[in-house]
């Protein structure tokens, strides 16, 4: 019976501990922490027409198609910063054959800086709004309504084909915990 009260209180503490990191933490975190895992990737319409919105979805589209293999390469946030920024080139001509293709010539600017971003939610995950490096791509005079996500991790990049495991701290705690 003395050993289950002591198991208790080591679970409890563990618990404890657990809550409080990733509770506390949070809260702890500056918002350079909190921004500093993410690139994020921004694309804005020439303006608000029907047309360019439309054409915006379009240029979003080949985008993704080709970044998902080079998203998919990097293990971390700087190599994905990288190699996005080594292939800016080929994503400006792949926005801006989408939009030729399209009937539309105002063009595209893509290029990596630091932006202010709201507060968005991707499914499980929230990011809260400050300043995140981006992906920022421009078409014509990029003023209209844009669409945006999260290239790294690649929120936004993954395929219905890929297999994607979600863990939990705290239950890998417990399960190493009882395993002993």
């Amino acid at each position: 019976m003395k050993n289950f009260g002591i198991t208790f209180f080591v679970f409890f503490i563990i618990i404890a501990t657990a809550i409080f990191a990733v509770l506390g933490g949070a809260g702890a975190q500056d918002e350079a922490g909190a921004t500093s895992e993410y690139l994020r990737i921004h694309v804005r319409a020439n303006s608000n027409s029907e047309a360019d919105q439309s054409v915006k979805y379009k240029v979003k589209d080949a985008v993704v198609e080709f970044i998902t293999p080079l998203a998919a390469q990097c293990d971390t946030k700087s190599e994905a910063m990288a190699l996005v920024g080594a292939n800016l080139d080929g994503i400006e001509s792949v926005c801006e054959s989408t939009l030729r293709a399209n009937g539309y010539y105002y063009g595209a600017n893509a290029e990596i800086r630091r932006e202010e971003f709201p507060t968005r939610v991707y499914g499980d995950v929230t990011l809260a709004s400050g300043v995140y490096d981006a992906l920022i791509i421009e078409l014509g005079s990029g003023t209209g309504d844009n669409w945006w996500c999260v290239l790294y991790p690649p929120l936004c990049f993954t395929s219905a084909t890929q297999n994607v495991e979600y863990r939990s701290l705290i239950y890998d705690i417990i399960e190493r915990f009882f395993a002993k």
